[in-house]
């Protein structure tokens, strides 16, 4: 079904799509090594995120665990394989496969990444950077208009994590950020991981990044772990390789951010070198007690108001 103009988001205006419901609370990927012992024990999580590439079939354990899962806690899908940022048409067949997932299951979140991950019917292992201009954006933009449409929620953006810069790009990554935003009314995945990551490699301020991206539209945040390297200049190079815990770095943005947006669903990344379920549980609580103490120093200042 398409919106009618009148109803869709103009430039400036609140989306007319359903928003994020998730709690603010810290949440955990979900993955097929804990699923018994999530339905044994049933965790005092906020949510559980999946891949949805993971589940565009119609059957099989994956979804019989999920559908369980699902009837005790909220959760939130993540997409890596509408290449938003192509070149290409959307895959209406991969799209087609989305609304069917999503309608199966109701997620709480649907997000997606500011990337591109296929090219003449060819899908690529990996999230690949944009240039930042004025053709870039009318593409991203027409392309979660469709997203937007086809599925009838409104989807969250995830900033990337980059390796490389552009010499074609007229605009900055928030600027670019922030005006998809503004025409689409979509949303922000805030990835906190991502914003240090691309700050080390193109040494940049991360804090002053945060600041600068449309904050009101955040409605999800990503924690993960890095991996270190040494680019072919001899300059550090992080790899966003979500296979080691949150860094205290990490953390600290992540308290910083917090004091900009105030507590926000919190994912817990772990896609490598898989723990124990209760290692990625303790990092969940870790997200809840900092949104705690978020909420507690501005307490008194709301107050007083």
């Amino acid at each position: 079904m398409t919106i009618p103009a009148n109803c869709r988001p103009s430039q400036g205006d609140a989306p007319a799509f359903p928003v994020t419901t998730l709690p603010a609370r810290g949440g955990v990927g979900l993955k097929p090594e804990h699923f018994r012992e999530i339905l044994d024990t049933a965790p005092d999580v906020g949510f559980f995120e999946v891949h949805a590439e993971n589940y565009m079939v119609d059957g099989g354990p994956f979804h019989y665990y999920l559908g369980r899962i699902r009837q005790r806690h909220p959760i939130s899908i993540h997409g890596v394989g509408l290449s938003i940022g192509g070149e290409e048409p959307l895959d209406a067949a991969h799209l087609d496969r989305l609304a069917a997932l999503l309608a199966r299951y109701q997620p709480e979140s649907f997000s997606e990444h500011l990337a591109w991950a296929s090219h003449g019917g060819v899908y690529l292992n990996d999230l690949l950077p944009a240039p930042y201009h004025v053709g870039t954006l009318a593409r991203v933009c027409a392309h979660i208009d469709h997203v937007q449409e086809r599925l009838q929620r409104r989807m969250l953006l995830e900033n990337p994590a980059t390796y490389v810069e552009f010499a074609a790009s007229t605009m900055a990554e928030t600027d670019f950020i922030g005006e998809v935003v503004r025409r689409t009314g979509c949303g922000l995945l805030l990835d906190v991981n991502n914003v240090h990551v691309a700050s080390v490699n193109h040494n940049r301020d991360p804090r002053a990044y945060i600041r600068a991206l449309p904050l009101k539209a955040v409605g999800q945040i990503h924690l993960a772990g890095f991996a270190r390297d040494i680019d072919a200049a001899g300059d550090p190079l992080l790899i966003d390789s979500h296979d080691a815990p949150v860094a205290q770095v990490v953390w600290d943005l992540y308290a910083f951010a917090l004091d900009l947006l105030g507590p926000l669903p919190t994912l817990i990344e772990r896609d490598g070198d898989i723990p124990v379920f209760p290692v990625l549980l303790a990092e969940a609580q870790q997200a809840d007690r900092i949104m705690r103490q978020q909420l507690a120093a501005t307490a008194p200042a709301e107050a007083c108001a």
